[in-house]
């Protein structure tokens, strides 16, 4: 079930509500947006930042240039990981540092 006037709120209900002078659950029933409108945002963001991280920018950068914070970037990959959206890729070690565990063990 979609909200009557569906739309982004920048307050909380818990604001909206005591300064109209109703309740939470009602402000969430005016103003929720439609969950298919919030799955294809969420999966939008996921898509963007697994396609800054495959092109192989650090946490920090994609946080940058998304004006999220690192943890938030953290939280995104771990997301379209368990969506099946992104596979981790698989780093495969530096010639120098093959070496080196070679000759290690």
């Amino acid at each position: 079930m979609g909200a009557l006037n569906p739309r982004r709120r920048k307050r909380t209900a818990r604001e909206v509500a005591e300064r109209a002078g109703v309740s939470e659950r009602t402000v969430r029933a005016i103003a929720a947006e439609p969950r298919a409108e919030y799955l294809a945002r969420a999966k939008a963001r996921r898509a963007r930042v697994t396609a800054l991280r495959d092109q192989g920018l650090t946490y920090k950068q994609i946080a940058e240039a998304t004006g999220e914070t690192c943890e938030t970037i953290r939280r995104l990959i771990y997301e379209a990981r368990q969506h099946g959206e992104w596979d981790k890729p698989q780093r495969t070690p530096a010639p120098a540092t093959a070496r080196v565990l070679r000759e290690a063990f």
